[in-house]
Parts: structure tokens; sequence; C-alpha cells
């Protein structure tokens, strides 16, 4: 186990968060010194890592999406969770809040799980902070109720206000990109918005939902699958044939770069695979989905304007974020 401190905090803050979401936003608050204990999954910023994790997986996450899947459906199906909490480590660390989520029982460890292992807290009765995040006004709304709780209103305020910021500076870009032209061929002269497919598991397929579809949206793309605010949907393979997007992004769930890639032979061998639209112009794109686009932290504005660079930046610089290659790369 990493070393750490149980000595009190400054103001009596001794914090763990137990989803790498709120741990993101804890840090963006400027809170992280206080933050005493993780999850198995927080691994941003980087500091966290020090840190004690209170989580563990009950099942294997290593193999293809498809035995993954398989392993989480069995667990599932027998009521059972798919994560399991250290009561004793959280007595251990005795903290003050326990930031976790009741959004979903496969990305994270559930609220049940969190409030049975803190009843035998009998020294330290923490405050539980759930987070439901579904779409990106819940993100603000969670923003503003972490920091009230951890008495940091003001840092809250600025992070948000810094945060709508650049998402309007993203909405400006749109419209301009999006604007009727004088000049040029009919399609320089009328752009219309790329129809867009977000794939966020490879094997079995599903779409994006949740906050992803108004990211689509707001990057200046037509979302095909997937309803802002709901939670992500199964896909059938020939409605993405139907559908014949002009982009598709992958941001398998718990996926980094080098996983996503592995894993796209599960969809290039399916058949029609290569006479889709998004094959034949290389518009298809991997991207860091653990990082970004399953993180309904405050790095859901970088995933905003990935889908901006992806959109548009090969054609205009003012899009370009430098997330190329480091975020999202272009898969052919």
């Amino acid at each position: 186990m990493p070393e750490f401190s149980l000595q009190r905090q400054p103001q009596g803050l001794r914090i763990i968060s137990l989803i790498p979401s709120a741990t993101e936003l804890v840090a963006s608050l400027g809170l992280g010194e206080f933050l005493v204990g993780r999850s198995h999954e927080c691994d941003y910023p980087a500091s966290v890592g020090k840190l004690p994790a209170c989580t563990a997986p009950k099942f294997n996450p290593e193999g293809t999406s498809q035995e993954v899947h398989d392993r989480v459906t069995d667990l599932l199906q027998s009521a059972l969770s798919c994560y399991q909490v250290d009561a004793a480590l959280l007595q251990e660390l005795q903290p003050t809040h326990i930031l976790t989520q009741a959004q979903c029982e496969v990305c994270a460890v559930s609220l049940d799980d969190v409030q049975q292992a803190v009843a035998n807290l009998v020294d330290s009765q923490p405050q539980i902070i759930s987070l439901q995040p579904n779409r990106l006004a819940d993100l603000w709304a969670d923003i503003i109720q972490v920091a009230a709780a951890l008495g940091a209103e003001q840092a809250g305020e600025t992070l948000l206000a810094r945060l709508q910021t650049r998402v309007d500076r993203c909405e400006t870009l749109v419209k301009q990109q999006l604007q009727p032209q004088p000049f040029g061929t009919p399609e320089q002269q009328f752009p219309k918005r790329p129809k867009v497919a977000c794939i966020e598991w490879i094997e079995p397929l599903m779409a994006a939902g949740n906050w992803v579809p108004e990211l689509v949206d707001l990057a200046g793309g037509e979302n095909l699958f997937g309803e802002v605010g709901k939670h992500s949907p199964w896909m059938e393979w020939q409605g993405l044939l139907d559908a014949d997007p002009n982009i598709i992004v992958t941001m398998p769930c718990g996926f980094d770069l080098d996983k996503t890639a592995a894993e796209m032979t599960a969809l290039t061998s399916k058949p029609g695979w290569h006479q889709l639209k998004a094959v034949q112009s290389n518009q298809v794109y991997l991207t860091d989905g653990n990082q970004y686009f399953n993180r309904p932290g405050p790095r859901l504005v970088d995933s905003l304007e990935i889908l901006m660079e992806i959109f548009y930046g090969a054609e205009n610089n003012a899009f370009q974020r430098g997330f190329k290659d480091s975020a999202f790369k272009s898969f052919s």
C-alpha cells in the first residue's frame, strides 16, 4: 500500500473520492491536497496515484470487449455488485467526505455499496456526496454541489465560469464554421453538419449516450445514435450500416488509445465495414475514452474540444487544440 498520512489536514477536510471524475473535480477546485483515498480507477491528476485505493473490481478487467462484457453481465445477472469497497481502509482513513455515484453500476462502485461500508464507520460518519450526471447541466450542478459541501463555493463558481467560457468559445467557432458563405462550391457555400456515430463499446456494439450526444451537437456534428441525458443504448450492426455516418468516433468505456486500437478488428471484420462512408473517406477515429469521454468531470470540456478538432481541425486551424495523437488519432 502506498504511504499516506492520517494527520488531520487544514480545515479538517479528509476527502475520499470513489470515482475518477469526482477526483478530477476535487483537484480542479484546488482541494487535491485534502484527498486521502481514491478508487482503483482514479489516475488523474497523476499525484493521486500515491493515495490508497479503497475499491477493487470483482471481475478481471483485462481481455477483449466481449470477454469483459460477459464477466460483468454474469455478475449483474447474479445480483452482485461489480466492485467492492474496503470498509476497513475507510475506517482507517477517517474521511469527512466520500464522493461516489449513482449513475452506473458497471462504471464504478454503487451508492448502496458505499452506504453499507460507511454504516460500519463508528468513529467517522462522513458526508456522502452522490453524483448522478447525465448531461452537461448536471456536471455544472455537480461542481456547485461539491464545492458547497467542501466549503469552496468561490472556487466552484470560478471553475464553472472558466469551463462555460470554453464551451461558449466552441459554440462561436462552430456557428462561424456552419455559416453560409458567398463563394465556393454549393457544399462550401452551405456547409452541413457531419453525421456522426459515437461508439462506446465495440463488442457487443453500443452507442454513446448521456452527455456525448450533447457534446457532438455543440462540436458541430449531427449525432446519429444515443439521446441526451439517457443511458447508452445497444446497437445493431445493420443500424450502423443503414445510417452510414460521415464520421465514426470510437470511445470504449475504460479503454485508452492502444486498447481501443487493439479492439478494432471486432468492427473491421464485420460485413460491410469497408463500404461505410466514414471508412472510405478515412474519417474513423480512436479516442482515449477512459481519460475523456467516459468521465463526467471537468475534462468533458476537453472532450468537446477533441470532437471539434476531429470534425473541423483538418481544414481549419482555429479548431486545432493539440489533442491529436495524445487523446485521439485517425484509424486506417
